[in-house]
Formats: C-alpha cells, structure tokens, sequence
C-alpha cells in the first residue's frame, strides 16, 4: 500500500510535511522509539526500504515485492502480526474455559502512567499477584495467565488498563486440573485500589509526589467501592481462539484503523468511535497536530512487552505443565507471505500473468545504513538485474551526468528493455 493509498501516510507524510513540521515544533520532546518507528513507517511497503524479487523461468517477467516495516506503528504490519499471532497463541494454550478480566483505573491517574511508562508494568505485575493470591491460597491451584496492557480508549486518549486472560481453574498439588469458576470481584475491586495508590505513593518522589498527592487521594476516595475490575463468565462468546483474537485486536494493533479515519483535507482529520457510555457511533474532527500527538503516544518503549505470560502460560513452567498433562508440543509453522496473501485473497501473488506458472525466488535487496545492498542472487542474470534496480554502478565506471538522458533509473532505462503492464523482463536485461 502506496502513500497515496494509505490515509495515514498521507496524514503523515503528503506534500504538507505534517511529520516533519511536528518533529521541529517538539524538537526535544519526542522519544527516540517513536522518531524510530514512524520512520520505519514511512518507508514500509516501498522499494526504497528494500525489496524481494521473484521471476518467471519461461517468460522472465518479474515480481518485486516490498519490505515491511514489520513495525508497531504501522496498521498494515500489525494487523498481519495480530493475526498470526493470534493464531499461533490460540494453538498453545490449554482446551479448557477462559476467563476475560479486565483491571481499570480512574481517569484522574491515567497522566501519571502517561509521564512514567515504567510503571505500566507494575500494573501488569499487580493484577497478576491479586490473581495468583486468591487461587492459591484459597483454591489450592495454579492458575494460566496472559496479561496485556492496553494503552489506548476509542478517541486515542491515554487510558491504560490491563486485559487478563485467565484459565478458569488451574493444576493441583497432585497435578490435576481442576476447574474454579467463582471469582470475588468485590474483594478484587478494593484490593486492586489499594495496590495502585499504594505503588504510586511508593513509587512517586520530588515534585511528582507533590503534583499527584492530591489526585491519588481524590482517586481513592471518589471509589468506595474500589476500582473497576470486571470479567463475566465466558458463556456462549466463543472458545479460546476467539478469545485470543479479541484481546489481540486490542493490544496488538496501532491506535486507530485506517477503516476509522473519515477524511483528512490537509488541516484537519475527521475519524469515528464508538461511544461505550451513550452505545452510539460518533465522530470527531481535530487538527492534523493533535491527531498525531494523540496516536504516537500509544508507541510502547523500546523492549517493552505488552503482552507477558504468567503462571501455567509463563515461560519457566509451560513445559513441565505440558508433560504432567501430556500434551504434545507441536511446533505451529509460520505462514509465508505467500500464504498469507492466498488466504485472504484466494489467489496466488507469485502466478505469472502470462504462463500461468508460479515464479521462483530469485533475490534480495534490503537497506543498510541508509543504501540498498543486495544480500542475496541465485544467480548471476538475477544479480545483474537487482543491481540495475538499485542503479548500481560497478567500482571504477565512470559516473554519467545528469542531464544526458542516460543515468540509471529504476525500471525507466531505455535499452531496449520490454516492459508491460509496469513489471520488466529478466530475461531482458
């Protein structure tokens, strides 16, 4: 998908430079992992990041297929990833009932955890204990877990919770499943309060104590009832594969789908929500600025885990759980582009147009240090065909200047070179 098809492309990198007015108005503001992945964003789907090439042994025509940025901006890669993520995780988890538990804070403390991203973990840590503790201590068992931090409500703001997916029971002492059904919301709601603003006090120091004391007691004593913990049994919504695709469309996805913006006129943006208070669609128009101050706030830090797994699921104990119950780990292969493409489509990106044959695997083309360098050639045609795309020009040739007509273009060469419909030949060059 081109910027010109790509309304957030467009939003961020037309011919107004809205990125780039945006990066000098916050020169020192901006993180380091967010400059990042913007620009991996920009240049995601396009030759310029690197390139596969695939061609036609009867016929020589080619395929060059664009790098993804594979990045946790882009809504293109994401929602791929999701996807197979989904799929992947969804095959190893146990077949047996999942709870959905959802942990939530006030909206008075959601700009602590805006300015100190460390703590989002700690949120993750903390519903995990509260959950740990009830089951063992009073159930007798260990239970499987999968948290996630979700970052984002539906107009982009910053309203950090924690979605939990929890085996509805867990494994005995004498390593049996046993199923636990009943889970004591109202003792979680006053526990989970007490936790946060029990870490905040610890947690916050100098003029960040100063500046929050106030909000943290109003937050503590406008919920008698403690803070918002909610996950109603699971009946009749789907298994855990349809589970699993639920909290993934949530945390494994950018803030806002492109099937969500409405229209953007070079000044302003118009996109939809989905009000859960008034259960209606509406919409919401802001200024080019705001909106993207709005959408990379939601960039998670560097080597930071949104999704953590704990307990039977945790990384330690998955394996020896898996041979008490003896379940055979399977490797779940990963999909190619190739498959993945024909399963969304039905139709197969690598069949040649004119023979009907599915073309081969004949390059690679990526960016390194700012130049395109070819890491791989099957052979020497396909080597001398990747150069001319990148406009290679051998050590020692003399440079062409501009302006004769005869420098080196990507695909635009004229040497008597066939092209139709845009794809070149190899057997051509």
């Amino acid at each position: 998908m081109t910027t010109k098809d790509n309304i957030l492309k467009r939003i961020f990198f037309d011919e107004n430079k809205n990125w780039d007015n945006f990066v000098k108005l916050h020169p020192k503001n901006i993180r380091e992992v967010v400059l990042e992945e913007v620009e991996k964003f920009r240049l995601c789907g396009e030759k310029e990041a690197g390139f596969s090439l695939f061609a036609c042994d009867c016929c020589g025509e080619i395929k060059i297929v664009p790098h993804r940025c594979k990045g946790r901006f882009c809504s293109i890669c994401a929602t791929g990833y999701m996807q197979e993520w989904s799929r992947k995780t969804a095959e190893s988890m146990y077949d047996m009932p999942h709870r959905h538990i959802m942990f939530t804070l006030p909206e008075g403390l959601w700009e602590i955890f805006l300015r100190r991203r460390d703590l989002l973990k700690d949120l993750m840590d903390m519903s995990v204990e509260l959950l740990q503790d009830w089951f063992k201590k009073r159930e007798k068992v260990e239970v499987g877990m999968m948290v996630g931090i979700h970052t984002f409500g539906a107009t982009m703001n910053f309203n950090p919770h924690v979605h939990v997916l929890l085996t509805e029971g867990g494994l005995t002492d004498s390593g049996k499943m046993r199923h636990v059904g009943f889970i004591p919301y109202e003792m979680m709601r006053k526990r989970w309060q007490q936790k946060v603003t029990r870490m905040l006090r610890k947690e916050l120091s100098g003029r960040d104590r100063e500046k929050y004391k106030k909000v943290i007691n109003k937050a503590y004593a406008d919920n008698e009832d403690g803070f918002v913990v909610y996950g109603p049994p699971n009946k009749g919504k789907g298994g855990i594969r349809e589970q699993v695709g639920y909290i993934g469309r949530y945390i494994r996805r950018p803030a806002i789908s492109l099937r969500r913006i409405l229209s953007y006129d070079g000044k302003m943006v118009t996109f939809k929500y989905f009000d859960k208070k008034e259960k209606k669609e509406k919409t919401e128009t802001v200024e080019v600025m705001e909106f993207i101050a709005r959408i990379i706030r939601h960039i998670p830090d560097r080597g930071f885990k949104t999704i953590r797994y704990y307990g039977l699921y945790s990384r330690r104990n998955k394996a020896k759980v898996d041979k008490i119950l003896k379940i055979k780990g399977n490797k779940i292969p990963k999909k190619s582009w190739k498959e993945k493409v024909e399963a969304g489509t039905g139709k197969n990106p690598l069949m040649c147009p004119r023979c009907e044959v599915e073309m081969e695997y004949k390059g690679e083309v990526c960016l390194k240090s700012g130049k395109l360098v070819i890491t791989y050639a099957k052979c020497e045609k396909a080597r001398r065909c990747l150069e001319d795309l990148i406009g290679y020009e051998p050590p020692g040739k003399k440079k062409v200047a501009k302006g004769t007509g005869t420098e080196r273009k990507i695909g635009n060469r004229g040497t008597g070179r066939q092209q139709i419909d845009g794809q070149i030949y190899l057997l051509a060059v």
